[in-house]
């Protein structure tokens, strides 16, 4: 994949599955992102948990060096009784001095490719709806997906991307895997 950005103009990025060698560059990648070590934690937690797919797990390469991952993982949606695995992506991560360059859109768009590959009906998230809306994500409720936000969220940052195998049967709240109780806003 080849993007164009200021300093690294002709450069070519590369996305690819991640390694077990990419962990620690990962892990500075995500904690850089976010500003603090919680969501590195969180990736970390996932990649050990029943809900991790290998495959799901990008990152992207400029220069030999990682700059980007994104992660999708199972999640659970509930309706009553009833609990369907859901693919749900979190989180996202780009190095602060790659951001604005197309990398965190191209890794989105290559897991969600992914994924919708693999047969999944669609992916969930909580984000940005500007950021995510371009990229083919759109409010959960009117599909019948209910996501607890945190209170600084709007209620429109809980969304999904419906893939080929989309089911509109799919109802019910967002229950997140173990691993996210580390954090306090999920």
């Amino acid at each position: 994949m080849r993007l164009v950005g200021d300093d690294w103009s002709g450069s070519d990025v590369t996305i690819r599955a991640e390694r077990p060698d990419d962990r620690e560059a990962i892990a500075d990648v995500v904690a850089a992102a976010f500003g603090s070590p919680a969501e590195a934690r969180l990736v970390e937690a996932l990649r050990a948990s029943s809900s991790f797919v290998p495959d799901w797990s990008l990152v992207a390469e400029v220069r030999g060096r990682v700059v980007g991952h994104v992660m999708v993982t199972y999640a659970t949606l509930r309706d009553d009784a009833t609990e369907h695995r859901i693919a749900c992506l979190s989180p996202l991560a780009v190095a602060p001095d790659f951001h604005g360059r197309g990398i965190g859109s191209a890794l989105v768009r290559a897991v969600t490719a992914h994924v919708d590959d693999d047969g999944e009906p669609l992916v969930v998230l909580e984000g940005s709806p500007l950021y995510y809306g371009h990229l083919g994500f759109e409010h959960s409720v009117p599909h019948g997906i209910h996501i607890t936000l945190p209170d600084w969220a709007p209620p429109e940052a809980a969304q999904i991307m419906r893939l080929r195998n989309y089911d509109a049967s799919l109802r019910g709240h967002l229950v997140y895997p173990p691993a996210f109780d580390a954090l306090s806003d999920h």
